[in-house]
């Protein structure tokens, strides 16, 4: 964990309640896939986890949604501006697991950690296949940015990302998935193979210490934002 004061360079809207903001400073480009930074937002007393898009030397890049307060008043902050910002947190995606053909599952504004793990995957020579869910066409994000990276991208907006042949079809030895708790028990249902699921949990400190976010696991309580919020298909228990 680092404690940063970075400054705002982007918050712009990009669908409905959905914000992509760039934030600025050094040391920033050791983000794993998979981590999130939490944000001091005035007026709230307790920071707000946001999960990493993209990341660069000297910036990170966060998609959002207006989902209460603490988003509604960030989504009003105006470049120039500064934040308080604690980043390199969490246990991200291990893309380093030995797989030919890796699945990348993602719902809603779930997705946008899966963008990172998928640049690391390119990079490291694996060409993954991406599968993404949203409830409307109106909802969906990143269609063209994960289409630039890989060669297969299904877009999934009427009925479920389990249903597609994509996933049914079986042709992958390993996945990766993030979004909301229904989908991951879904996945984790019709899948039979190895993966990595990243869980959202209410936070309090965000780094560990109030053991607020704990849930319990084949191995024992662990901690979402310390442990987690990846965990691996055969620690879970439902």
């Amino acid at each position: 964990m680092e404690q940063h004061n970075l400054t705002i360079t982007e918050n712009t809207p990009i669908l409905t309640d959905v914000f992509r903001m760039t934030l600025k400073g050094d040391g920033l480009d050791r983000h794993k896939p998979g981590q999130f930074v939490n944000l001091k937002i005035d007026g709230c007393f307790l920071r707000r986890p946001i999960s990493v898009y993209d990341t660069g030397k000297d910036f990170i890049t966060i998609l959002y949604k207006i989902v209460g307060r603490g988003t509604k008043l960030l989504s009003a902050a105006v470049p120039g501006s500064r934040l308080d910002v604690l980043t390199h947190l969490g246990n991200g995606f291990d893309s380093e697991v030995r797989c030919e053909r890796p699945l990348l599952i993602g719902g809603g504004i779930g997705c946008p950690p899966l963008y990172l793990l998928a640049k690391e995957l390119r990079a490291s020579g694996k060409t993954p296949a991406v599968l993404l869910g949203f409830n409307a066409p109106s909802e969906v994000l990143l269609e063209q940015e994960f289409k630039a990276l890989v060669p297969e991208v299904t877009i999934v907006t009427q009925g479920y990302v389990t249903d597609s042949p994509v996933f049914t079809g079986g042709a992958y030895d390993y996945l990766y998935t993030c979004g909301p708790l229904p989908m991951l028990k879904a996945v984790y249902s019709g899948s039979q193979c190895g993966g990595q699921y990243s869980f959202e949990e209410r936070m309090g400190c965000g780094f560990g210490a109030c053991m607020g976010c704990s849930c319990r696991t084949k191995y024992g309580s662990k901690r979402i934002c310390k442990d987690g919020p990846v965990l691996y298909r055969e620690e879970i228990v439902w």
